[in-house]
């Protein structure tokens, strides 16, 4: 029990520094001219390849059950979780920076659970301790996440860069233009956490429909890559942007591609199998942490003390709504066992 609970563990921590990787190498890449639709098209069906052999190994009957309705839902939580989510991400992620961008990937979870309250999948009662957890935690957040957008205060000399030193010293300094950037890509942000939100919802019902987990992350992936090419058509008009080399951006799909949608994906549903759903979800502030340090030492990313304390205020209400969420999940397994004894 030890060994596997460390395995998990492990497993968790690898997952998130893989993520770390993702942010850091998509803001370069997404710096450096590459369109965030060529990005998600490469990615995605790079993901797909590293999938597909898993699909035959051991789910090879799958495809059978294909349908019409199958490939709608498909298609859906592809354009939700692909085309909107990942691509209007990468757009705040390119507006703003790798450690502001992380901060609204801890918000999706409570962001899912106020759309699925508004379609009313989900309910929140007060009268009892989870319901009100749930509620802290969700109002937290978003004072955090306001917090970090709005209220800067002084900034944290804390260590000193070089990479890309010389680049922000012959650049002038404007401080409108950088306002108007972090608007821009808040807003950004913000629709890609009702996008994902929309996403884990959709991918809710496809799973209903479709219970295979290899098979429709391989079709998600590849639906994705087609999606994003034709919106990426329409966007990017120059065919050598289209051109990947031996650079940095080949190594930011491939990386993405192979190991944030392929290992990641592997190890988050082997957690999931064992311990549920909310404990991989638990880790999101190990990267938002790594990610804010590592941005500000490498890409010279200014912290500021409200960053910090908005920070700290997102982890604080992940927490506390991951608490209660998951509460309330034993308490309704225990009452469904109860009320199969009783039936006995």
């Amino acid at each position: 029990m030890a060994t596997t609970m460390a395995k998990m563990v492990v497993s968790m921590l690898l997952v998130q520094l893989i993520g770390v990787g993702v942010s850091l190498l998509s803001k370069i890449a997404l710096d450096g001219g590459m369109s965030p639709f060529v990005m998600i098209t490469y990615r995605n069906l790079i993901a797909a390849v590293v999938v597909c052999p898993f699909c035959f190994v051991f789910e090879r009957q799958m495809w059978k059950v294909l349908s019409w309705t199958v490939w709608a839902w498909i298609f859906a939580n592809a354009a939700f979780g692909d085309v909107l989510a990942m691509g209007l991400y990468f757009y705040g992620l390119r507006s703003t920076s790798a450690a502001f961008s992380s901060i609204f990937q801890n918000l999706i979870p409570v962001t899912t659970f106020i759309i699925a309250m508004v379609l009313r999948t989900e309910n929140l009662s007060l009268r009892k301790l989870p319901g009100k957890m749930k509620l802290l935690g969700a109002l937290l957040c978003v004072g955090g996440t306001m917090m970090v957008s709005l209220l800067r205060g002084p900034e944290l000399h804390m260590w000193r860069t070089n990479l890309l030193r010389h680049a922000h010293d012959q650049a002038p300094a404007n401080t409108a233009g950088a306002h108007h950037n972090m608007v821009v890509g808040t807003l950004w942000l913000c629709g890609s956490c009702v996008s994902y939100a929309l996403y884990f919802i959709v991918q809710e019902r496809l799973v209903k429909v479709y219970p295979s987990t290899y098979w429709m992350a391989m079709l998600t992936s590849l639906v994705g890559s087609m999606q994003s090419f034709v919106v990426g058509v329409f966007l990017v008009h120059e065919r050598s942007e289209w051109m990947l080399k031996w650079d940095l951006k080949l190594l930011t799909v491939v990386y993405s591609g192979v190991l944030n949608t392929g290992l990641a994906f592997l190890l988050i549903s082997w957690v999931i199998s064992r311990s549920g759903p909310i404990y991989p979800a638990m880790f999101n502030s190990v990267s938002l942490v790594v990610t804010t340090v590592l941005d500000s030492l490498l890409l010279g990313t200014s912290i500021y003390i409200g960053s910090v304390l908005g920070i700290v205020l997102v982890v604080m209400g992940m927490y506390a709504f991951l608490w209660g969420k998951g509460t309330e999940v034993k308490l309704a397994a225990i009452a469904s066992a109860t009320a199969q004894e009783q039936e006995a």
